[in-house]
């Protein structure tokens, strides 16, 4: 086996000075061919001035030999002569090329600290004891979870994933009531009931935590397309919310989909679960059955799944603001609901001015969750043990 050496690099100059003795040339030979004094000349033999591109050529036509010759020995030797970059370089490109690591550090998640701890920052985050033990840079595990993501069924990114660990590290934070399904299966209609008025919101995580259920808020990372997740730590479950979409038919639907998975344990028992695809344009033929059954309970639950067929079967094309004020009152439900609803039909129709229809009635829903103790960004770090 040959031994790799490293070879050492001398300015161009000297190759220059040999080979003017190989050929028997003096320095002034060499200065009258290319049309210029020896004191031009000579900074260059003697290292002191590097090789231009015009130099490079002339001196190809001197030697007869290729420009790129001259021009490649000045590239080797500036490389080999430059300052040895931070070490931390490395180190910050291994994880910025995996991981968000200006947004977590913007977000607090992470402190800017030093490069050389930056691999504990990460340790920390993740509550691992070692690099190789983080999820996708070694071989963590990526969390039990049912996740309601904007995009395909995938496995789930790391942008995903490090909004998931957020999610479980707030979650964990909180003193909770041991979960209970009935009384979370008891608590469905009150749940409903506060789905009428955008005011009444924010009482939501408050009956979902009597019920045992941790609900978290955590703004979205850039490229994250999540709008919530179910996950469990043991046998306590958690909600995470982005609020991506930040309307009330979204919402709504999201934290009744995740109920459902909780309703139905998906996620609790396997190392891996997909994660959900809420996409507009996503192939209802092609969702995991643990999808479909919680898409349409959401559904069902929000809004009679017949009595909204039959409503835009008889109104036809032409619904208006007042039937649709009126259809939500006799469901006890927020208007915005019955439009997202029907926005969502027409689209599967092929209607490609779906969702600009009564748009102006789906307003911002982000605000009533400001005050809940247990949200993340938007301006406000949650406080999370180390």
């Amino acid at each position: 086996m040959l031994n790799a050496e490293i070879m050492i690099v001398e300015h161009p100059g000297v190759f220059i000075r040999d080979e003017l003795d190989a050929r028997g040339w003096e320095q002034v030979d060499l200065a009258y061919i290319l049309g210029m004094s020896v004191q031009q000349l000579n900074p260059i033999l003697n290292g002191k001035h590097k090789i231009t591109p015009d130099m490079a050529i002339a001196l190809g036509d001197a030697f007869d030999v290729s420009p790129e010759f001259f021009a490649n020995l000045q590239k080797l030797y500036d490389l080999q002569s430059a300052k040895r970059p931070d070490p931390g370089v490395r180190t910050r490109a291994n994880w910025v090329k995996t991981f968000p690591v200006r947004e977590m550090i913007r977000r607090g998640w992470i402190e800017d600290t030093e490069a050389d701890l930056l691999d504990l920052q990460m340790m920390r985050f993740f509550n691992k004891n070692s690099v190789e033990d983080i999820p996708f840079v070694g071989n963590g595990e990526v969390y039990r979870h049912a996740a309601k993501k904007t995009g395909s069924y995938d496995e789930i990114t790391p942008i995903q994933g490090v909004w998931l660990h957020r999610v479980r590290m707030i979650a964990q934070s909180m003193e909770c009531p041991t979960y209970s399904k009935d009384k979370l299966i008891n608590a469905l209609p009150e749940i409903r009931a506060h789905m009428n008025d955008k005011e009444d919101l924010a009482e939501i995580p408050h009956l979902l935590w009597k019920c045992g259920v941790r609900l978290v808020v955590v703004e979205p990372l850039s490229g994250a397309k999540i709008d919530g997740v179910c996950t469990w730590l043991s046998d306590e479950p958690v909600i995470g919310i982005s609020t991506l979409r930040n309307r009330m038919d979204n919402l709504c639907f999201v934290l009744r989909h995740e109920i459902e998975h909780i309703l139905n344990e998906d996620g609790k028992y396997e190392t891996y679960t997909h994660v959900d695809n809420f996409d507009d344009d996503r192939d209802v033929n092609q969702l995991p059955d643990e999808e479909k059954r919680a898409d349409e309970a959401a559904a069902e639950f929000l809004i009679p799944q017949q009595k909204l067929t039959s409503f835009m079967a008889r109104k036809g094309k032409f619904i208006s603001e007042k039937d649709v004020l009126a259809f939500a009152a006799r469901h006890h439900i927020h208007p915005a609901v019955v439009i997202g609803q029907i926005q969502h039909r027409r689209h599967k129709a092929g209607d490609e001015k779906a969702f600009a229809w009564l748009r102006k009635n789906l307003s911002s829903i982000r605000g009533y969750f400001m005050d809940w103790e247990y949200r993340d960004g938007w301006g406000h770090v949650a406080p999370v043990g180390l």
